[in-house]
């Protein structure tokens, strides 16, 4: 798994030092960090505060890709890890709870 740790070439011509384990980690980062994004376009758009179901699927998937990052990346930070379990728990959790509460076809902001 030592290619994960390793420069992607693709990239080289840019000076970035990019591995596969960077690439996943930062899109987790940026997945989990644009759900505030989706959160508040579907607030926007209902005139209140709401949380629809992409938020919680895009929690689950930036907590995992990072915390992913942070276990089996060259980096392997405890804070990482903490940092990013906690939320994967509560959002797995929140998500199992609105696909409870709303069914599982249902995924309009109605709460």
């Amino acid at each position: 798994m030592d290619f994960m740790n390793q420069p992607l070439v693709w990239l080289e011509w840019t000076g970035v030092h990019m591995s596969p384990w960077k690439l996943i980690g930062l899109t987790g980062a940026l997945m989990f960090g644009g759900r505030w994004l989706v959160q508040f376009m579907a607030s926007r758009r209902a005139g209140k505060p709401v949380i629809p179901r992409l938020f919680w699927y895009m929690s689950v998937a930036g907590s995992l890709m990072t915390l992913s990052y942070f276990v089996f990346s060259s980096k392997q930070d405890a804070v990482g890890v903490v940092q990013n379990l906690f939320p994967a728990f509560t959002a797995l959790y929140s998500l199992r709870l609105d696909i409870k509460h709303r069914g599982w076809r249902r995924d309009k902001a109605g709460h």
